[in-house]
């Protein structure tokens, strides 16, 4: 980022009058010399940190995009009001700053009338841009209250309101991609569609160009490619509102093609595809991967992986961004160089190559928006003007927001914007600072890029994960060295996958090293202990800590405050994380029985030995099982053991496996749901440990644990769910404490277990409630096991009722303890310390997706 020449350092001052006199003269701190020019006498001029920032449209961004943003939130009638309030401040602020800077209209003074009354220095200097930024809040409030005004349109928000079902003509905006959905079921796909038209069944069509999320469980939905026009037949109902949705549309048939996509999304399809074909003979983590840095397909990605990106603030890469297109583009402009290429020929060159990249990542508004932010980077590198930068991106954010004012609520454009930012912004600042303090210029610029993008987009990582990443900076750091060639391996990948695939997967396979190793990166960055700190998460968490980090840069241009703040990061990283690191609380001492807080489904723990444990089910999650076996210490798995195939026990298998090793794996005979046993045996076929099927009277013991399994007696056909009244029930012994686990055992298997077993056999200690809670048990069967603690693994507002508040009752008039992981998070029960069990709870974490 040099952009002076020798000739303006003749001409700059009076007192300076060569080039060469002025590096001759130049002091050794002198800012703004190299120290490569006090040796060679070639001026090489960096930013002058002192220098203030181009902020002159900053403002307007700023207003525009904060503006749409709250009026997504409050509706149609308060952003007519702030737009009023607005428009009328900044034209009487304009007014009254004009006249005061009027020059005088005669230059004898009119003694006879009062002189005029100054405007407040404060407001002399910082007027205009108050100015700025409210004509900003009017264009992000104007835009969005018309789109708006769309939104709420009687036709479909009535038709909505009155859960119609209606046939409507759609225009795909985006890939459709799949949300799951309870295994047994189809899967959903989600997308995002504009209506042409919408009618009800038999009715007259209504023109509104309105936005709907489409859910659809037909499979002929999946293929969709944006620009796509269908047809189809769903009912409607209301959103829940932030966005410019205006309705869900709920549909179970599949669509009616109306034509096909453009070109360009049939290119971009057919090289997306192309490169996942190329991506899947590699492992699962690098070839889901791979595909997320190229294009943001992240259809692939482990689940596990996403959350250890979350982690350690590393999500950006996993979202098409500007940088994505500077490391293509910019690869273009170096080889352009190097083969000599003319200015006007390697700006072409360029622009092939960006167009070329938003074909390939899909021209979706989130591409386009990321294009628009790699050009702004290389129009300033291209034009030796860093300066300009910074106006470019205020100027493309506020044209963004006024045309999509959707975008102000996007997370992946937050970060886009302010990684761009922050690399424009603070990068060059902190980077001149470290090479004046004597670090390689290399170093600096790897050091000071990384920590502005992190610093700059930690607001929205904290406000998406509910958590601040202690590990962000080294870990981005680490991954910087990767991101390029696999970014350039999958782009080549992509490209020779339409006419040559073998050459394709080849490519493909040498990107998947640099990919494996982010994977690693932020896998072990993210079982870091003392990792993240906790704070608020939502909206309100990313803007407090954004204006806590404007608030703290502005005040670190003091050097007194710069000192004071750093001594103070210390303290309280010297201080308090060997505490957090040594003294982390969790797992109790003597604890027997741990049930993980994994969402709404099952997770079990029992404890063999130091870093071994049997785990019993895997819940729906695999980040959060992981997460969880990582709390306890728990580095092998001497038996996993799971008691039904359904999504919300097996669907997180993954997770078990990631970093540990596991022996054995136990499951029920009752073979249904098949997806689910797929998922069982594909995980552990993957990691070459054997499955075995088990019926009742099967035992193991390993270290103090032993189990017993004691049903089902039979099978149980014909009942509400037989997967669930299939489920193996254990009865296990740890350190003399017994303990019942009933999957998800409904009243028909309850039943059957007190004809054919022994009461004695199921009395327990402790009881995990089967089924989440839920309405159906057998009053009698829980009057006979009389336990003195119940857990209840069940996830935060899980819409099934979940759990039933009689069942609860029943339990507590028994006089057990009943706890549950929606309210308390992980549970531990502890061995009988003076003849009584005792529970501890280790508390939600606000940033753990399985909380919420």
């Amino acid at each position: 980022m040099h952009g002076m020449t020798g000739a303006r350092d003749a001409t700059t001052t009076g007192r300076e009058t060569t080039a060469g006199a002025r590096d001759a003269t130049a002091s050794p701190r002198d800012p703004t010399v190299s120290p490569r020019n006090a040796t060679d006498g070639v001026p090489e001029l960096a930013d002058d940190p002192r220098r203030s920032p181009d902020l002159r449209l900053a403002g307007l961004a700023v207003g525009a995009w904060l503006s749409a943003l709250a009026a997504l939130q409050l509706g149609t009638g308060p952003t007519v009001l702030v737009t009023a309030l607005a428009g009328g401040t900044a034209l009487a602020l304009s007014c009254r700053l004009a006249l005061a800077q009027r020059p005088a209209l005669s230059r004898r003074p009119d003694l006879s009338r009062r002189p005029a009354r100054r405007v407040p220095a404060a407001l002399d200097r910082h007027g205009w841009v108050v100015v700025t930024v409210l004509l900003g809040v009017v264009c992000g409030s104007v835009a969005t209250a018309a789109r708006l005004g769309v939104r709420d349109a009687p036709p479909v928000s009535q038709l909505a309101e009155a859960r119609a079902r209606v046939d409507a003509e759609l225009v795909v905006r985006d890939d459709p991609r799949s949300i799951g959905g309870v295994v047994g079921r189809p899967a959903t796909f989600l997308l995002s569609a504009r209506l042409a038209w919408v009618a009800e069944e038999e009715g007259n069509r209504v023109s509104v160009p309105a936005r709907v999320l489409v859910l659809a469980t037909h499979p002929g939905w999946r293929g969709l490619l944006p620009g796509q026009r269908v047809t189809a037949t769903g009912r409607l109902a209301a959103p829940r509102g932030g966005d410019l949705t205006a309705a869900v549309l709920t549909v179970s048939t599949p669509p009616v093609l109306r034509g096909t996509p453009s070109w360009a999304q049939r290119v971009a399809g057919s090289l997306r595809a192309g490169l996942q074909r190329a991506c899947a003979p590699l492992p699962s983590e690098p070839g889901g991967l791979l595909p997320g840095l190229v294009v943001g397909d992240t259809s692939r990605l482990e689940p596990a992986v996403e959350e250890d990106f979350l982690t350690t603030g590393m999500t950006h890469l996993t979202a098409v961004s500007g940088s994505n297109v500077a490391i293509v583009v910019g690869l273009v402009l170096l080889l352009a160089r190097w083969a000599r290429a003319g200015p006007w020929l390697a700006a072409v060159l360029c622009g092939i190559a960006l167009v070329g990249f938003v074909i390939l990542a899909r021209p979706s508004p989130s591409v386009v928006r990321a294009g628009t932010m790699g050009a702004i980077g290389l129009l300033a590198l291209a034009v030796g003007r860093p300066r300009a930068a910074l106006p470019a991106l205020a100027g493309a954010v506020t044209v963004l927001v006024v045309v999509d004012p959707e975008l102000a609520g996007d997370a992946g454009f937050a970060l886009s914007v302010l990684a761009t930012g922050g690399l424009l912004l603070l990068a060059p600042r902190w980077r001149d600072a470290l090479r004046r303090r004597g670090v390689p210029a290399g170093a600096a610029e790897a050091l000071a890029i990384p920590a502005a993008a992190q610093l700059a987009c930690a607001p929205v990582v904290a406000g998406l994960s509910g958590t601040i990443s202690l590990v962000a900076v080294p870990a981005n750091l680490l991954a910087v060295p990767a991101v390029a060639p696999a970014t350039v391996l999958g782009v080549t990948a992509a490209v020779l996958s339409p006419v040559w695939p073998a050459g394709a997967e080849g490519v493909a396979w040498l990107g998947g090293w640099p990919a494996w190793w982010l994977v690693l990166v932020a896998r072990y960055g993210a079982r870091l202990p003392a990792g993240t700190l906790p704070w608020l998460d939502g909206m309100a968490g990313g803007l407090l800590l954004g204006a806590l980090t404007v608030a703290l840069l502005i005040a670190t241009r003091r050097p007194l405050v710069r000192r004071l703040v750093a001594v103070v990061t210390a303290a309280v990283v010297v201080g308090a994380l060997p505490v957090r690191m040594v003294a982390t609380g969790w797992p109790p001492a003597g604890w027997v029985v741990a049930a993980c807080a994994v969402g709404q489904g099952d997770s079990l723990v029992l404890p063999v030995g130091a870093g071994r444990a049997v785990v019993v089910d895997a819940g729906p999650d695999p980040g959060a099982v992981d997460r969880c076996l990582r709390r306890l210490g728990v580095r092998a798995v001497s038996l996993l053991v799971v008691s039904h195939f359904h999504a919300d026990h097996v669907d997180g298998v993954d997770g078990v496996f990631r970093g540990r090793r596991v022996d054995a794996v136990v499951v029920p005979q009752w073979p249904e749901p098949a997806e689910g046993r797929g998922t069982v045996e594909r995980a552990a076929g993957a990691n070459g440990v054997p499955v075995g099927a088990v019926g009742a009277g099967w035992a193991y013991a390993a270290g103090p644990v032993a189990l017993t399994l004691l049903g089902p007696p039979h099978p149980i056909r014909g009942t509400r769910s037989d997967p669930n009244n299939n489920s193996l029930v254990l009865r296990a012994e740890v350190h003399g404490v017994s303990i019942l686990l009933t999957g998800d055992a409904e009243t028909e298997e309850q039943q059957a277990l007190m004809d054919l077993v022994p009461v004695a056999q199921f009395r327990a200690d402790v009881l995990k409630l089967a089924h989440h809670g839920s309405a159906y048990q057998e009053p009698a069967f829980l009057d006979a096991v009389r336990p003195a603690v119940a857990l209840v693994p069940v996830g935060v507002d899980n819409g099934y009722g979940h759990p039933n508040a009689g069942v609860l009752a029943r339990l507590s008039r028994s006089g057990a303890r009943v706890l549950r992981t929606d309210q308390h998070g992980d549970l531990a029960v502890v061995g009988p310390g003076g003849g009584r069990l005792s529970v501890a709870v280790r508390g939600l974490d606000p940033g753990d997706p399985s909380t919420r």
